[in-house]
């Protein structure tokens, strides 16, 4: 098998450490009615019901496992979902992802009015994964849905990161920052798949049912640094405004003490599930960090660097060497071509890389898709180069039109799994050969 092939099977093994139905048959068990979450125990006779919420781009998968393993137990659920799917028990709604519309709209909706008809006899699991931000929303009035868009896509537009996205769309809605856990009477846990830097819980799907430390002020800060404010729809500009005049209550800010939140994957159990396997090939393996950040061309240039280093004759550590990088890198978008982060830093990365031989790199998204294309990434190394050569492709003229996807498409270096169930966002591997 050569390096190439290597690092993409690496990848897949990274995805199907977090595959929601390994996660939750780790972390969810049940005996005698006694429901065991991590290390704590709810004893569902305690309760009169049990319900199955959540939304993501997880959800449906982790709905799944729920009901295998707790079907006689469940009375009723819905998740939310970027697809749909009949399950036996929960019903999935379908959102849309990353820019809300009507669906999204119905299904926060339904989602908000399920959740404050329970009564506090009432247990429920909530499924929180990636994406739930733009999959279920309300907006506060009299913000649109067409304002929403707008907002979203400025956003996005100009490279804002990820908590200060969420800081802003949490002030302009009925859900998000805890407010929909404000809106339950019953008891609960969160089980959370992790699809942000640092596995911040007021951050992850913008925190429906935990808390939320931003304030109105925070967010003017935001779009003030960003220089975004004046562009921005009018009826937004007037929420924001009288949120920071408190003729608006702001998010909550303590958790509910009747709601529950763990972790069961993260960035960081797909890494070391591709740690293990690089190590038993015979790779000398670097965890660097799961919390990488950045424009994703600075990323690329520094990443491999790292390689070249790694082949010096100064090196004392020789070859076969893998390091391993995670976390969510943005892209500043000027062209209009097509593409995402991951494939934009293959891109940026192939222009270092030339022609120097033995440096693999991989960078791919686990939800198996990357920005509006239908693949997860991509994978490159010096053979790449020289294709693209061959081809007559301008790398720089690819970048400059944010154009890697149909790049990759013709030197045949796009990596596509389809969608893959989880998300925990990105996963970057550079292989070093002998």
């Amino acid at each position: 098998m050569n390096l190439k092939d290597f690092a993409k099977e690496l990848f897949l093994k990274g995805i199907e450490a977090v595959l929601p139905s390994n996660l939750i048959n780790e972390s969810v068990s049940i005996q005698d009615s006694v429901l065991k979450i991590k290390k704590q125990f709810i004893n569902l006779k305690n309760f009169e019901n049990l319900y199955v919420f959540g939304s993501g781009k997880a959800s449906v998968e982790m709905a799944k496992a729920v009901e295998n393993l707790l079907f006689n137990h469940i009375k009723d659920g819905l998740v939310v979902c970027n697809y749909t799917e009949n399950l036996r028990k929960i019903e999935v709604m379908e959102g849309s992802h990353p820019v809300p519309d009507e669906k999204s709209l119905k299904a926060g909706e339904a989602l908000l009015e399920k959740m404050s008809s329970l009564s506090e006899n009432d247990f429920f699991i909530y499924l929180l994964s990636g994406g739930s931000s733009a999959l279920i929303e309300k907006p506060i009035p009299p913000i649109t849905l067409e304002d929403l868009q707008k907002t979203t896509k400025i956003l996005l537009e100009h490279s804002v990161p990820i908590e200060d996205i969420n800081a802003v769309r949490k002030h302009i809605s009925l859900i998000k920052g805890g407010r929909l856990g404000t809106s339950t009477k019953a008891s609960g846990m969160v089980l959370v798949i992790s699809d942000v830097v640092g596995d911040d819980l007021e951050t992850i799907g913008s925190a429906p049912l935990y808390f939320d430390r931003t304030t109105y002020q925070d967010v003017f800060k935001i779009l003030e640094k960003y220089n975004l404010f004046d562009k921005l729809p009018e009826n937004v500009k007037k929420v924001l405004k009288d949120g920071l005049e408190g003729k608006i209550p702001d998010t909550p800010k303590s958790p509910n003490p009747k709601i529950k939140h763990f972790i069961i994957g993260n960035n960081l159990k797909a890494l070391k599930r591709i740690q293990e396997e690089a190590q038993n090939s015979g790779f000398k393996t670097h965890i660097l960090t799961s919390q990488i950040k950045g424009e994703a061309r600075e990323v690329a240039k520094a990443i491999v660097s790292i390689g070249k280093e790694s082949l010096s004759s100064n090196n004392p550590e020789k070859p076969p060497a893998c390091f391993l990088f995670g976390g969510e890198t943005t892209v500043n978008v000027v062209g209009n071509g097509k593409g995402g982060r991951n494939q934009e830093l293959c891109l940026a990365g192939l222009n270092e890389i030339k022609e120097t031989k033995n440096i693999i790199l991989l960078s791919g998204g686990t939800d198996g898709i990357d920005g509006n294309s239908d693949a997860a990434g991509a994978v490159v190394d010096y053979e790449s180069y020289l294709k693209s050569k061959g081809l007559g492709l301008d790398i720089n003229q690819y970048l400059k039109n944010n154009d890697s996807y149909h790049f990759f498409k013709k030197t045949g270096d796009l990596i596509i799994t389809g969608k893959t169930g989880t998300n925990v966002m990105d996963v970057i591997i550079l292989l070093v050969g002998g």
